[in-house]
């Protein structure tokens, strides 16, 4: 199986390389691309001479405009990213007969209300980075093609930028944090949608998991507190250097103006994809305390 693989120097990218390696043949581009493959989102004359010349059955993009606070700023662009590229690579998808795996966000609701959201629910954006990702769903389904999109929430990783990280930064740095208490949802590790998705891709090519949208995020559900606190507590009790016992205060979304406004109930129900698939999806506290052993065992000196 030849499987072309876009924004492979992001979190999710990073991880697909590994989790898709067993199913194929990958080709990994970043933006700059590689052996004269194009991996930039906003030249859609090289995206499709990229899939025309290495012909795939499955395209997996990870790459996408994620500054959600600059795509304010930058709707045009954000879009074109986020929207009009996934459209030509479904329409390539299609013309191949391919499968595109694709990645959206809890950003395409509202975030009202306390129930997880479903795949078949209104999507409603709050900001620009939703609205141009609930408009690449829908490029890709408008196409036809055979496609996999997964909505995730609150992605972090051993690697990269990412929320977990920073706390760890913060907490060695300051005595107390003052972190967003009303906004809900479940972290979701880089790894964990990485190896759903290599799940998935074999179950669907091989006929046994249907064309259409997934939700793919941790199980449980918290808050961007709590999560800092599991993250201190956690880091703490394995030996982390230099982490103070840090105060974490609550503070409501309103107390950090941002350029995008952000939902407040992030909740994705994972039931869809769970019976598709046959999976148990784990528990958000397992994958981020595994991830912070990672990083531990990462820090320069550390030892096994």
């Amino acid at each position: 199986m030849k499987i072309l693989l876009l924004g492979c120097r992001g979190q999710v990218g990073w991880e697909l390389q590994r989790a898709l390696a067993p199913l194929g043949d990958v080709a990994a581009l970043g933006r700059e691309g590689s052996n004269g493959l194009s991996g930039d989102l906003e030249n859609p004359d090289e995206l499709r001479r990229t899939v025309r010349r290495f012909e795939p059955q499955v395209i997996a993009n990870a790459a996408a405009y994620t500054d959600v606070n600059r795509a304010e700023a930058e709707p045009e662009r954000a879009l074109r990213i986020n929207a009009e590229a996934p459209g030509v690579l479904a329409a390539e998808a299609a013309r191949l007969g391919a499968w595109l795996v694709h990645y959206s966000t809890d950003y395409v609701f509202d975030g009202s209300g306390t129930t997880p959201w479903r795949e078949d629910d209104r999507p409603a954006p709050l900001n620009v980075y939703g609205a141009t990702k609930w408009r690449g769903e829908q490029a890709i389904r408008d196409t036809g093609c055979r496609h996999l999109i997964f909505r995730t929430q609150w992605v972090y990783a051993a690697r990269g930028e990412n929320f977990m990280r920073k706390i760890l930064r913060l907490a060695s740095e300051r005595d107390a944090l003052e972190v967003v208490d009303d906004q809900h949802g479940a972290p979701t590790g880089a790894e964990l949608v990485a190896d759903v998705t290599a799940h998935a891709v074999r179950l669907a090519t091989a006929g046994q998991g249907p064309s259409g949208t997934y939700h793919l995020a941790a199980r449980g559900e918290t808050t961007w507190r709590a999560y800092a606190r599991f993250v201190i507590d956690e880091a703490r009790r394995s030996g982390w250097p230099r982490l103070t016992d840090a105060a974490i205060v609550p503070a409501d979304t309103d107390a950090f103006p941002t350029g995008a406004r952000r939902p407040c109930n992030s909740r994705l129900c994972v039931d869809r994809l769970e019976q598709i698939f046959g999976l148990r999806l784990p528990h958000w506290r397992f994958g981020v305390a595994r991830a912070l052993g990672e990083c531990r065992a990462n820090e320069p000196g550390a030892v096994e």
